[in-house]
């Protein structure tokens, strides 16, 4: 009796994918993005909508077949997306998707950081992103600025206006997000005007939880020693 082999075809096998990039050479992700958990922060933000994605260093351009014209933006928010498809395919294909993402975000670097404020820029408009945001932990020695967006308007970038309510802090006004994006210190950070608080990143919500858990414990000692145990 002659055995049967089954072979599963994976969902990714079927569509046509983005090609493989190859790793970001400088540190800037890491310690903007991943070191301080901005990126999950806005994950853990938006985690009851199952409709919006949050993704890191995905690629992003008009189809697949265009492979040269193909940007990697370092943080990317898109509502009403396919993640599966975009996962499957490598990359988020705008004409697959049937919208550009809505919010766009590059970390400055010493490599790139013109590229951001110039061809990436048009790059994005031309993509039909609603919102260009640019980060430069360095203050503007990158980019043009310490913090900057755009927002698409009759198919151009228009500034969004950035203010400085504090030293140290420039913000402004993300309407896709319903967020401000923040420069604090250097730090990237998104601020909610509903519940006028920063997004909590895993460091903070760990110093919460011990400064929680010391105080109970605190409390404890001080019912104990009134009974006199």
């Amino acid at each position: 009796m002659t055995g049967r082999t089954t072979t599963f075809i994976r969902k990714a096998d079927l569509q046509e994918c983005y090609p493989e990039f190859p790793p970001r050479e400088d540190m800037q992700n890491w310690r903007c993005l991943y070191r301080t958990g901005i990126q999950m922060a806005l994950q853990v933000h938006y985690a009851s909508d199952p409709n919006i994605t949050v993704a890191c260093e995905v690629p992003v351009g008009h189809s697949l077949s265009a492979r040269d014209d193909v940007r990697i933006p370092d943080l990317s928010v898109m509502k009403g997306g396919d993640s599966e498809l975009m996962e499957a395919q490598r990359g988020y294909a705008i004409d697959r998707q049937g919208k550009a993402p809505d919010f766009v975000l590059e970390v400055a670097s010493p490599s790139t950081g013109v590229l951001d404020y110039t061809d990436k820029r048009l790059d994005y408009e031309r993509y039909g992103v609603a919102e260009y945001w640019r980060f430069d932990p360095s203050g503007g020695n990158y980019h043009d600025e310490a913090l900057a967006g755009d927002r698409l308007i009759d198919g151009k970038y228009e500034p969004i206006a950035v203010e400085m309510p504090e030293d140290d802090l420039f913000r402004g006004y993300s309407e896709a997000l319903d967020l401000y994006v923040c420069w604090e210190y250097g730090e990237l950070r998104f601020f909610d005007p509903k519940t006028g608080s920063y997004l909590r990143t895993h460091h903070e919500e760990r110093l919460g939880r011990l400064t929680a858990e010391t105080r109970v414990a605190e409390l404890e000692a001080e019912l104990r020693n009134l009974r006199g145990e």
